[in-house]
């Protein structure tokens, strides 16, 4: 978790929003990544899906059969899909998601008795950090978009 904490502080610098995800299999890591959307343009550039693609080609299949996903912050609805159809084992994650987690707070996908394949999660895991990070980078991006609102020259450079 800690390689995900360093991953997602670089987001967190690079403006992405700070969620950092790294893929072990037998003790190696074969993934890793923070998100990326805004530098990619791609909405799907989601750490947990960086992670998941290097790991797979790293290894040579998208099966991670008995691989470990460490991520800072609970996966959404997207990611959850990714890692159940990549069929890792298990998902750590430091800190929940109440507004778009999906292996906890708003779905449970990971317990879903109509999908073919069943994944342990964990979670709080560096919980504080990994919260802490995330509510800094929205608590700065709520205010520098409310100084836009109270100053509109600033926003446009003027």
């Amino acid at each position: 978790m800690q390689e995900a904490l360093r991953l997602a502080r670089a987001a967190f610098h690079e403006g992405e929003v700070p969620v950092g995800a790294v893929v072990v299999k037998d003790g190696v890591v074969i993934g890793r990544a923070h998100n990326r959307c805004e530098a990619l343009g791609d909405p799907t550039a989601h750490a947990e899906i960086l992670a998941v693609r290097e790991a797979a080609q790293q290894i040579g299949t998208y099966r991670l059969t008995g691989a470990a996903v460490y991520v800072t912050v609970e996966p959404c609805l997207m990611c959850a899909g990714a890692l159940h159809l990549a069929r890792v084992a298990r998902v750590v994650y430091g800190c929940a998601d109440p507004k778009g987690g999906a292996m906890g707070s708003l779905y449970r996908v990971h317990e879903d008795g109509l999908l073919n394949h069943r994944l342990e999660v964990s979670t709080g895991v560096m919980e504080e950090d990994c919260r802490r990070l995330i509510q800094e980078f929205f608590r700065r991006l709520r205010r520098r978009e409310s100084l836009a609102e109270r100053c509109p020259s600033l926003a446009e450079g003027g």
